[in-house]
């Protein structure tokens, strides 16, 4: 692998003692931020060039199983409209997908849990230096996209969640390549169990091959576009546009 991710996984490897400030300090050092982010682009090209763009990231047993999976980001939106829909388990939760679709969508969990689902056990690394392994289930990005129908020019899926950040929900995309790996999943499921609050309930990404923060939480509304530009910053995300984390975060 090329030299510049070498050292970001070393660095977010080895961040224990970086760990400790959590992920909106550690990137704040330009220094690291310089580390970190060199040879983005080039690390992003190589590896796709080189690579099976569906080649999964590991997956494990059930005995390998984390016996502890840290809540890590917003542990709860606190919004009234996000308590309303808690108090009522959800039930009138909705999934909107829009954008540059054929035919937009509006999910209810049921229709979530409707779709052909997939179950994968896999570990989740975060910036901050630690990592954990646990299992996910739903249905796969991809085939909630294809049932919308993407149109001509879509070149990017923005994820809008129940979180606000600066008074805006939370956000993060990624590009089709990912969008449409098997294991990029819309999980509703944990270890067996629905979502709890503090990992994302109702709805959660799984982004196997990127770091924990592409995993966006509380999922309300995912987009097709043809670009970023206008949304947010433009940088792709929250932390992208707030504290220069990378766009594609690779692993």
């Amino acid at each position: 692998m090329t030299a510049p991710f070498i050292r970001r996984r070393t660095l977010i490897a080895g961040g224990a003692g970086l760990a400790l400030a959590g992920c909106d300090r550690v990137i704040r050092q330009p220094a690291v931020r310089e580390i970190v982010f060199r040879g983005e682009d080039m690390h992003r090209g190589l590896q796709r060039a080189l690579s099976n763009r569906d080649a999964l990231a590991p997956e494990f047993r059930p005995d390998q199983m984390s016996p502890r999976f840290r809540t890590n980001g917003t542990r709860d939106p606190g919004t009234a409209d996000y308590a309303a829909l808690r108090a009522g388990r959800f039930a009138d939760w909705r999934l909107t997908v829009d954008g540059l679709v054929a035919r937009p969508l509006s999910l209810s969990l049921a229709d979530i849990g409707a779709f052909p689902q997939r179950a994968q056990i896999t570990r989740h690394d975060c910036v901050e230096g630690w990592s954990a392994i646990g299992k996910w289930q739903g249905p796969q990005l991809g085939a909630v996209l294809r049932a919308a129908g993407l149109r001509d020019g879509a070149r990017y899926i923005v994820f809008r969640c129940a979180d606000l950040y600066g008074g805006a929900p939370y956000y993060e995309s990624i590009d089709l390549i990912d969008a449409f790996h098997p294991q990029t999943i819309l999980a509703w499921a944990m270890n067996d169990r629905f979502l709890d609050v503090g990992h994302g309930a109702p709805l959660r990404l799984r982004v196997e091959r990127q770091l924990g923060y592409k995993h966006a939480k509380y999922l309300m509304r995912v987009t097709a576009t043809a670009s970023l530009d206008g949304i947010g910053k433009g940088h792709g995300g929250y932390w992208e546009d707030n504290v220069d984390y990378d766009w594609w975060a690779g692993i």
